[in-house]
């Protein structure tokens, strides 16, 4: 098992790395969200503050690099570029499942050269749902964050990946119960997140009655892992999870949708990501009422190949957000959670059929 795992792993990076994996019809909805454009923002550019506070870490703007990898030896180069990046940018990131490690110590360095790389970091743990639903629990989930020297831990929940790989584990049952029993035994903050299908309100009310602190949300529009899994049954000339795949590509609930019905039915710290690609996506998703953005496939390539390529990708997405902030008059982020938004197209059709007003413009319930 550790070594299929591992091999798994591996297959999906090179997927990730060379093939189309994008979400296709479904997009993030982040296209029908406009921030309304102040000809006078009275703001200077220059002194816009982009520092946050998340779970008492202070990041220098409100942007992590989510989880990707780990638990292959191959990996582990990916990781330590990322995290000696996130290390130099103050910023955060998200370590990939760490089943593998968990069962194969040989790889715990993939995992533990984050937080050697990055001391002073914001880092979040991995394991996933479908493992608790069978052996694990607090002892694994404390291993997880003791190998990484980790803030925070995240359980991603993957039920369409599960449900298309041909080794896929998809009971789930249990799942909501383990989660509560970790949330309120672990000494870090236990994150909740999807990986790609959107998390609906009634997902996230109940795991805010199960003491999780946050939510990632992961809605489509990004990474379909529906479509990594049709790639790599191609390659193994698997034609019907081949065709599985192709059908569940776009399965879910677009980003946008998944943010504001999760901002509006919770009073948790919630993480947008999936399909962030910019800075002005960064931006949209913290006037919608996010504490952090997180991105994950922009920053791939580059992490093959050194920090510094990691650096860029970040930067020029924090100076398409601070631009962004200054053209809505937004002298904080802060600021940026009070100012006009206009909600129209498919993501307003959306959340008025699922019973939410999107003229209340995403903002927290409480």
């Amino acid at each position: 098992m550790p070594n299929q795992t591992e091999e798994r792993k591996t297959d999906h990076i090179q997927i990730c790395l060379e093939e189309d994996v994008q979400a296709r019809r479904t997009t993030t909805g982040f296209e029908d969200i406009s921030l309304v454009h102040r000809a006078l923002p009275e703001i200077s550019r220059d002194k816009i503050n982009l520092s946050t506070s998340v779970f008492n870490h202070k990041l220098s703007a409100p942007l992590i690099v989510g989880a990707m990898t780990g638990g292959a030896a191959k990996t582990l180069k990916i990781n330590a570029n990322i995290a000696m990046a996130v290390e130099e940018l103050g910023l955060g990131m998200g370590a990939g499942s760490q089943r593998a490690a968990i069962s194969n110590p040989k790889l715990e360095r993939t995992f533990a050269v984050v937080r050697e790389k990055a001391p002073t970091a914001f880092l979040i743990a991995n394991i996933g749902a479908p493992q608790l639903a069978q052996e694990y629990g607090v002892k694994e989930a404390r291993k997880a964050v003791d190998m990484m020297n980790a803030d925070a831990l995240a359980i991603h929940l993957n039920p369409l990946q599960e449900a298309i790989q041909p080794e896929g584990e998809t009971n789930y049952t249990g799942v909501l119960k383990k989660i509560s029993e970790i949330a309120r035994t672990l000494n870090v903050p236990v994150i909740v997140k999807e990986t790609g299908a959107g998390i609906a309100a009634e997902e996230a009310k109940m795991l805010e009655a199960a003491g999780v602190a946050g939510i990632d949300v992961a809605g489509v529009g990004g990474t379909s892992w529906a479509a990594v899994e049709h790639h790599r049954a191609k390659k193994a000339g698997d034609e019907f999870r081949q065709r599985l795949g192709a059908n569940f590509w776009n399965w879910g609930i677009p980003t946008a949708v998944s943010l504001i019905e999760t901002v509006q039915s919770v009073n948790l710290t919630v993480i947008a990501s999936g399909g962030v690609r910019s800075g002005i996506d960064v931006a949209k998703a913290l006037a919608l009422g996010a504490d952090l953005a997180s991105t994950s496939l922009p920053v791939l390539q580059p992490a093959t190949k050194s920090p510094e390529e990691v650096k860029k990708t970040l930067q020029f997405m924090i100076e398409e957000l601070r631009n962004t902030m200054f053209l809505a008059g937004a002298k904080s982020i802060q600021k940026l959670r009070e100012v006009s938004v206009v909600v129209t197209g498919k993501t307003a059709d959306w959340l008025r059929a699922r019973g939410f007003n999107p003229e209340l413009y995403a903002k927290r319930k409480n």
